[in-house]
């Protein structure tokens, strides 16, 4: 089974970053980190179809069998970075995907509406978003570790069992297609 989990954080050392290195050691996810500055700015122009980055990032979102989304939560949305890599994207990578979410907000309340906003966007491009989600709070992290505390590694085996069932779901329902 091939995960894919794009980290949507434009800075180099955050906490966004922190749950996108524990998914790829816990359950070996693929990442694709955002902070790393490969995608341009998405400005509609033919020619940026053709670009390598581009290329990469449509085929290995197209090749995985599920995507989870990590955003840090600005301004009440999503990170710019992810928004802009997600508009290189489209149904052909996404048509029926299991997709998670999960946001990395600063405490108190935030969070939610990072989550929404990904939410409205994965209906965009016809994801599977599925229904659990989940926003880490700073208390989250083990930062002398680079990873989550036992909590909120727990959460987010929660998130990623559920992932995992939806795209078992789906593998069964083309394997059947016929029965349907």
């Amino acid at each position: 089974m091939k995960i894919l989990a794009i980290s949507g954080s434009p800075r180099k050392s955050g906490r966004t970053g922190i749950a996108a290195r524990f998914l790829a050691k816990e359950y070996g996810v693929e990442v694709i980190d955002l902070s790393e500055g490969n995608i341009p700015l998405y400005n509609g122009e033919a020619y940026q179809s053709d670009l390598d980055n581009v290329l990469a990032l449509r085929a290995k979102a197209k090749e995985a069998d599920a995507i989870i989304l990590l955003t840090p939560e600005y301004h009440s949305g999503m990170s710019g970075s992810l928004k802009n890599a997600l508009d290189y994207l489209s149904s052909e990578q996404f048509h029926s995907k299991p997709v998670g979410l999960l946001a990395v907000a600063g405490g108190g309340k935030g969070g939610i509406n990072a989550l929404n906003n990904m939410r409205i966007v994965g209906r965009g491009v016809y994801a599977n978003i599925i229904p659990k989600q989940l926003v880490l709070d700073p208390h989250c992290f083990d930062y002398d570790n680079d990873s989550l505390n036992k909590e909120s590694a727990e959460l987010v085996n929660g998130l990623y069992k559920e992932l995992v069932m939806y795209v078992k779901m789906r593998e069964y329902l083309y394997e059947n297609e016929e029965a349907l």
